[in-house]
């Protein structure tokens, strides 16, 4: 695979691939960045920004160094000076080098990250895509409504990666945490991990 630029948008936040992010743009730098998005159908990568005055231990840049690319699957463009887009993950992206443009926006040199493939889930961990299930069939009973739900369909409770990434989007985790979580070469290493996390959050088996 080439190397490509990319637009490249800093957050306090990780997305997986298959994962859903709802953003509010209101910066000039990133209203551009979005409009040529959608009049060019193209994408940009989220990556996960480093407190001030810290740099990524794998990159020495002020964000991860693997990123997450995104398609914008929805966008509201109504109010002036503000876009509500819905963003979607396609697949994991390495930036090796980056630079700020006049305008301010972050552009990077990056290379394509393959997506997981299919995993089953084990049996041992069965639990841990049982306990997510759970989770999301509640949330309409506790006031989400269909649009507003944070997983977008369709659901794949059988596939490991697919669990295990939802989780890392779901959980109330440090960000890095998050970050190493995603960046697992193995779902089901992943997915081992996220078990030990959430048995070790209810204080009993899960």
């Amino acid at each position: 695979m080439k190397p490509y630029t990319l637009p490249l948008f800093p957050l306090n936040v990780v997305v997986c691939p298959g994962g859903l992010l709802p953003l509010n743009i209101f910066e000039a730098r990133y209203l551009d960045m979005v409009r040529t998005c959608l009049r060019n159908k193209s994408s940009f990568a989220v990556v996960a920004v480093m407190p001030e005055g810290e740099t990524y231990p794998e990159g020495y840049f002020p964000f991860a160094n693997i990123g997450t690319l995104v398609d914008i699957v929805d966008a509201d463009v109504t109010t002036v000076g503000l876009m509500t887009i819905r963003c979607v993950g396609r697949h994991r992206v390495k930036v090796d080098s980056y630079l700020q443009q006049p305008d301010g926006l972050v552009v990077g040199q990056v290379n394509d990250i393959a997506n997981d493939l299919n995993s089953p889930i084990p049996e041992d961990l069965e639990s841990v895509a049982t306990s997510l299930q759970n989770l999301l069939k509640s949330l309409p009973d506790n006031g989400a409504s269909p649009e507003n739900m944070p997983v977008v369909k369709p659901h794949q409770f059988h596939d490991a990666s697919w669990v295990a990434n939802r989780w890392v989007e779901l959980l109330d985790l440090p960000l890095l945490q998050k970050q190493r979580l995603m960046q697992l070469d193995s779902p089901v290493l992943r997915l081992e991990l996220i078990h030990d996390i959430l048995h070790e959050n209810s204080g009993k088996k899960v």
